[in-house]
């Protein structure tokens, strides 16, 4: 028999059997840390904080006594521990409640720690990663339209100047978009190829009547300023529960929609009837059908499909072809109908800007939507930054690639020189671009936003570089700075008809001379 076993035997008689059999394998290195009693009592004072008899037995669990190594300890110990083990489970059984117990200040702990007993750890990361995606789209947020920030302005002005009425009733023309619609008309304008006859004598660009542009100009922005305010008058309730809109003056009760709709009529009436008698019937009735077309069509389709971007979009396409159209009845060699205005050889560049403006308005719009997506869906209009949020995406990216032959076909009919295709090819690159991290990131990141920016200043740069790079117009200022007068231009043009209008038997001649 082994010496420790002979002594462990004559220190303690009274040893069972187990015991016996655990010195008889001799000392070994634990694997596990050995809890001491104190330790296993706060062990058990922790989980009884934490789970009751509720919790094991919703689960059909018994609970039981907590092990610590009574077995190896005397007998008359033992007993003594089995004793205090058995009250302090009566006691912890007797508890009302483990959240009664815990402190409010670990729980509050616990809860700004984004942890919470009862959640799971896959729920835990799916609830901290909305709560990121939500930050981030937080700082995405457009600010108000101008609409909201005239009518919040118009606040801090005396209640019965004139300056705070014209405030108002400015803010419900949505000053901003007039503007770009304005812009777009005057560059189709503008952009028109009108014959050698209305040339002026400093440059080759053609020379319009400003008479003409001051009525298409003012008539185009009443039109505008009419649907916008009908819009405003058939959606107050839905605009106040969105953060850009919420501050609009007919929500805000600074006008009542009695005066909404006496100035929307009013404008309606006097910007039709300035285009048409100051520009063509044409163009007023193009004027005419963009009221139309927002107010009738846009306003109502947005609570019922998500097709009403579309739509949205032939409303902001029709203006440049206002704006060609106004030019081309000046020109018009025949009775200046519309489908000689619209529809002829030379109407191709209206259609181009058209095109333009109805690709333009998707990535821009696209971009507006997803970030108050929520307040769309709060609000009840259907848009596909809620309905499709990838759709979203890809219809944004797909529309911007479009301003690439858009504006390599302007140059191919001869509307802009070579020119234009160098410089808007630069800002194209930029939207789609912008488009495409739009489109990648679902949004998120900063993309949306980058892409809002990229729109708003994508048009105006876009219809300022076509009018700069207009075909002819720095053909003629080169001229003229060499010294060349007009007559000599004209007799150029002359010569160079004549040699393509004559037979092929007198080129030759004609051919030697020159050579």
């Amino acid at each position: 028999m082994q010496p420790n076993l002979t002594r462990a035997i004559h220190l303690e008689p009274s040893i069972c059997l187990r015991c016996l059999l655990r010195l008889s394998k001799g000392t070994r290195l634990p694997r596990r840390r050995i809890l001491n009693q104190a330790s296993t009592r706060s062990s058990a004072t922790a989980a009884g904080a934490l789970f009751t008899r509720d919790y094991f037995s919703a689960n059909r669990s018994n609970v039981s006594p907590p092990h610590t190594g009574s077995a190896l300890l005397p007998t008359k110990d033992r007993a003594q521990h089995e004793v205090s083990a058995g009250a302090a489970i009566r006691d912890l059984a007797k508890a009302p409640s483990t959240q009664h117990n815990v402190p409010k200040t670990a729980t509050s702990n616990n809860t700004l720690n984004g942890f919470t007993p009862s959640e799971l750890p896959h729920r835990r990361r799916k609830r901290l990663k909305d709560d990121q995606q939500a930050s981030v789209a937080s700082i995405d947020v457009i600010p108000p339209d101008a609409s909201s920030r005239l009518s919040t302005i118009s606040t801090t002005l005396p209640p019965s100047s004139l300056r705070r009425l014209f405030s108002l009733y400015l803010s419900l023309s949505k000053p901003r978009l007039s503007f770009l619609i304005v812009l777009t008309t005057a560059a189709a304008y503008s952009l028109y190829p009108v014959p050698a006859v209305l040339l002026p004598q400093a440059t080759a660009s053609p020379s319009l009547s400003t008479l003409t542009l001051v009525f298409l100009t003012s008539g185009t922005a009443l039109c505008s300023a009419s649907a916008n305010a009908l819009n405003m008058i058939m959606e107050p309730e839905h605009d106040a529960k969105m953060s850009r809109t919420r501050n609009r003056p007919l929500v805000r009760g600074y006008i009542g929609r009695r005066g909404a709709l006496v100035f929307a009529t009013v404008a309606g009436i006097v910007g039709v009837g300035s285009l048409y008698y100051g520009v063509n019937p044409t163009v007023s009735f193009l004027g005419g059908l963009n009221i139309f077309l927002y107010a009738g069509v846009y306003t109502p389709m947005k609570r019922i499909s998500v097709l009403n971007t579309w739509v949205g979009a032939v409303v902001g396409g029709i203006p440049p072809l206002m704006g060609w159209a106004a030019a081309a009845g000046q020109t018009a060699t025949g009775s200046g109908g519309w489908q000689e205005l619209l529809l002829s050889e030379h109407s191709i560049g209206g259609w181009l800007l058209a095109t333009f403006l109805y690709a333009w308005q998707f990535p821009h719009f696209n971009a507006l939507s997803w970030t108050i997506r929520d307040e769309y869906k709060f609000a009840g209009y259907r848009m596909l930054a809620w309905v499709n949020p990838r759709m979203n995406g890809r219809v944004a990216f797909r529309y911007a690639l479009l301003s690439f032959p858009i504006c390599g076909a302007l140059w191919w009919f001869g509307i802009t020189d070579q020119g234009f295709l160098l410089t808007s090819s630069v800002v194209n690159a930029w939207i789609v671009r912008e488009a495409w991290k739009f489109w990648r990131k679902d949004g998120y990141k900063g993309s949306a936003r980058g892409l809002f920016w990229a729109g708003v200043w994508h048009l105006p740069v876009v219809m300022v570089l076509a009018m700069a790079h207009k075909k002819g117009l720095w053909e003629g200022v080169w001229q003229r700075l060499n010294g060349e007068t007009q007559e000599d231009m004209w007799t150029d043009e002359d010569e160079a008809d004549a040699l393509q209008e004559a037979p092929q038997g007198a080129l030759r001649p004609v051919a030697s001379v020159i050579t």
